[in-house]
């Protein structure tokens, strides 16, 4: 199957406050003894809120002329959330384990160059699936679905890296404990990041607390497995050639990446709101369900578990976590990004799908027996549902376990 050119994904205009200083990079490239031909045409790709993407495109004809930079934000902090060093390591390491890694060019960690580290890579030319797949890629239902069967193939043949036979990944984490560690950590950074119109996830908090496993397995984790961090061919779309966006990889639970993977996973039926926040085509004809996603990689990868719905409702919740650390900003007026403006409406979507998960686990009946003492939770009472906007209102209600807003119980153990 050939494809256009203009459906490759090839980044933009770089945004206002945002540019980069290509001469210097330039010079310092050819410091480190990469040839690059005269200056480079440079696009920015999408996103920003995380580290920012550039293409340096130079005028020569090999693959040392087209090239991808990632530097962090201006500003930050913490560098453990944005470590160029980490990310460069870590790839650079898994690029003779894993063919799906692109190949790293060099690494500056002299801030005085652009102010910042960053790391050059080569640049892989492919499709990107982002919510919908590229105008020109027309794929039927048969094709969707080898799609998403390589997908998840690739995912599974990352978590079965033996990552002892490479010393640069044997201290990628931090040891056993993962899944409680991520609970705890979650925990706290959703208080922290809470606004007042939000619910608190109390009861989803304490019953994770209370349902955490022991980590099934430690292996290479991705941590934002999505299709919009996949490659696909040119030429053969439902063929993965790349894996993007390392910056969160670590050693973990293989089945908390496949939760958190899910939380992203929106099917064709989903209610409007999460409709509203889709970011990849799994809606499409063809495409796995959550459930047979989760059947597939079981079966491929030979693991067994007891409480599939503890990742499922911890993947909705930090997903919640995330998006409710971005809403915070713009809450506090800290950016001005109108697309944050609804994203607290997506936190009472997905805290519904919570209960829901946890009613249908627990049993109904016992389930609204706990429930109860939590109607005061600040985004969770019917007063404050009823002041959501009707669509958001109806979904809420709807996914809401049966007798919700009975009369409390006295108990309020889970």
């Amino acid at each position: 199957m050939s494809t256009d050119n203009k459906v490759l994904d090839k980044g933009g205009a770089v945004r206002e406050g945002e540019e980069l200083d290509a001469k210097a990079v330039s010079e310092w490239l050819r410091s480190q003894g990469v040839d690059v031909v005269g200056e480079p045409t440079v696009t920015q790709f999408s996103g920003g809120a995380s580290n920012w993407t550039y293409r340096l495109q130079y005028e020569g004809d090999d693959k040392n002329q087209d090239l991808i930079l990632r530097r962090p934000p201006k500003g930050t902090k913490a560098k453990s959330a944005h470590d160029m060093v980490r990310e460069y390591t870590v790839q650079k390491a898994l690029k003779n384990a894993y063919p799906y890694v692109p190949e790293m060019i060099a690494l500056c960690t002299d801030e005085s160059v652009i102010g910042a580290d960053f790391y050059v890579m080569e640049r892989m030319e492919g499709i990107i699936p982002r919510a919908n797949l590229p105008k020109g890629v027309d794929l039927d239902p048969e094709q969707i679905r080898q799609l998403c069967t390589n997908v998840l193939d690739a995912l599974v043949e990352l978590h079965q890296i033996d990552y002892t036979a490479h010393p640069d990944l044997v201290d990628l984490g931090r040891g056993d404990g993962y899944c409680a560690r991520q609970i705890s950590g979650w925990d706290k950074r959703y208080i922290k990041a809470k606004t007042p119109n939000v619910p608190s996830f109390a009861l989803v908090r304490q019953w994770l607390k209370k349902h955490t496993p022991a980590d099934s397995k430690t292996c290479i984790i991705h941590n934002d497995w999505r299709f919009d961090n996949v490659i696909l061919d040119a030429n053969e779309p439902t063929k993965v050639i790349g894996v993007l966006d390392w910056e969160m990889a670590t050693l973990g639970d293989p089945l908390m990446d496949l939760g958190s993977a899910l939380a992203y996973w929106i099917e064709e039926d989903d209610n409007i709101v999460m409709q509203q926040f889709r970011r990849q085509p799994t809606h499409l004809e063809g495409m796995m369900t959550r459930d047979e996603v989760v059947a597939y990689y079981l079966e491929k990868s030979g693991l067994q578990i007891d409480n599939w719905t503890f990742y499922e409702v911890f993947g909705l919740f930090r997903l919640s976590g995330i998006i409710q650390q971005i809403y915070y900003r713009y809450y506090h007026k800290q950016t001005t990004n109108p697309a944050f403006k609804n994203a607290w409406l997506a936190i009472h979507v997905m805290h519904a799908k919570c209960l829901k998960l946890i009613a249908q686990y627990e049993g109904e009946a016992l389930f609204n027996t706990h429930v109860q003492p939590y109607l005061e939770d600040r985004g969770v009472d019917a007063a404050t549902i009823e002041k959501l906007p009707d669509p958001v209102q109806k979904v809420v209600k709807g996914i809401l376990p049966k007798g919700y807003f009975a009369k409390p119980s006295d108990s309020a153990e889970v």
